[in-house]
């Protein structure tokens, strides 16, 4: 703390040297904290998945139906507690743009299977008694403006409705999640009101969400319930619902790796611009770190200073960057709040500043210790 005063004044001798690396550490640390947020965006349903859930659809793809009677089979079988079907709905409000993730089913079952999702005790019994209720996630909600009251017609591209009108629905409530990183931009309404309405397809369902009694044996209830339906008309693929919501992640392209190559790049660049900085800085003040030696200052103390204006200066662009990302990523997602999750994890916050640390170390530690070896003699005579 002592040398804080000398640490900025040296890096005031060449503002405009100090303002464009500070700059560039910041942009690093704000791509860092954004795409921290991105990342999160596409694959957070991983992390908060339920161990104890296995996911079944059918075995060619999931845009094929399943029967509605193998939720009684699947129940039977030893190891599952309980299983629920669902069905894709693909609601549109208004216009194309105003897509959202929508599914049927059954109202009771909803939050036994889903704990994640926080409603009252009076908005869940009016979901369960209303024919043409849904309850929406708080995201969605905001997104467009709606109340719990309010009649919401919807369009789907999959589900054409018998009466050649849109599907018209009651918003009986609005959740929350029991988690930061809870999915709350899905509606929910009654299967039964989708079944009755619908032109085609009636008696199907798009997939099942199967609990078990015990994660442990989840690949194996997985197996047994492959087995159960093997050369039927459809057949199933049943894995844990974590690999599931991987496997759409991974349509897209394997984001985490993605990022990561981005992120690494950038504070490799990074690191050069500022190790040459301070290699830089070293070289020009020679005669002035021979003079601190000659009045007193011993080997570590130079050591410490070239290494602490290293730190300030990353702390410096760091913060700045992290700050930035904060209050882009409070401003919400950058599609309009499509995006299940967007935020930036607290972890990613503290690995920021670790990396402020390291980054400074690595780009500090060669010019100090140059600094620290200097001979008086002979650099006071350059």
């Amino acid at each position: 703390m002592k040398f804080l005063g000398l640490i900025f004044g040296n890096l005031k001798r060449s503002k405009t040297r100090t303002i464009l690396t500070v700059g560039s550490i910041a942009v690093a640390f704000l791509l860092f904290g954004y795409l921290a947020a991105i990342r999160v965006a596409f694959t957070a349903g991983i992390e908060v998945a339920g161990e104890d859930r296995l996911i079944t659809r059918e075995k060619v793809s999931l845009i094929n139906s399943l029967p509605k009677s193998y939720e009684a089979d699947m129940e039977r079988l030893d190891g599952v507690d309980n299983a629920v079907h669902q069905s894709w709905f693909g609601g549109i409000y208004q216009e194309p743009r105003n897509f959202f993730p929508s599914v049927a089913m059954e109202p009771a079952e909803l939050f036994d299977m889903f704990p994640e999702f926080v409603l009252g005790d009076a908005e869940k019994q009016a979901f369960i008694n209303t024919r043409t209720g849904a309850i929406v996630g708080r995201k969605t909600a905001e997104r467009f403006g709606w109340n719990v009251g309010d009649r919401v017609p919807l369009n789907s591209p999959i589900w054409p409705n018998k009466s050649g009108d849109s599907w018209d629905f009651e918003i009986v409530g609005i959740y929350d999640g029991a988690e930061k990183g809870t999915d709350t931009t899905q509606l929910f309404f009654q299967y039964d009101y989708l079944d009755e309405a619908r032109q085609y397809g009636q008696g199907q369902v798009g997939w099942y969400t199967v609990r078990v009694t015990d994660p442990a044996r989840a690949g194996e209830i997985a197996t047994a319930v492959d087995a159960l339906f093997a050369n039927s008309s459809a057949e199933t693929k049943t894995e844990p619902e974590g690999a599931f919501i991987q496997g759409f992640a991974n349509q897209i392209g394997n984001i985490g790796f993605i990022i990561m190559c981005i992120v690494a790049a950038v504070f490799f660049t990074i690191l050069l611009v500022a190790a040459n900085t301070m290699a830089y800085t070293v070289r020009e003040r020679t005669n002035e770190l021979a003079v601190l030696k000659a009045i007193g200052f011993t080997d570590g103390a130079v050591l410490g200073l070239v290494l602490g204006e290293a730190l300030v200066l990353t702390a410096i662009g760091g913060l700045l960057g992290l700050g930035l990302a904060a209050l882009l990523v409070a401003g919400g997602d950058p599609t309009g709040n499509m995006l299940p999750m967007f935020y930036l994890p607290v972890k990613d916050v503290i690995l920021g500043l670790v990396l402020i640390v390291v980054l400074a170390v690595v780009a500090g530690i060669l010019p100090a210790r140059s600094a620290q070896k200097l001979r008086v003699a002979d650099a006071l005579r350059r």
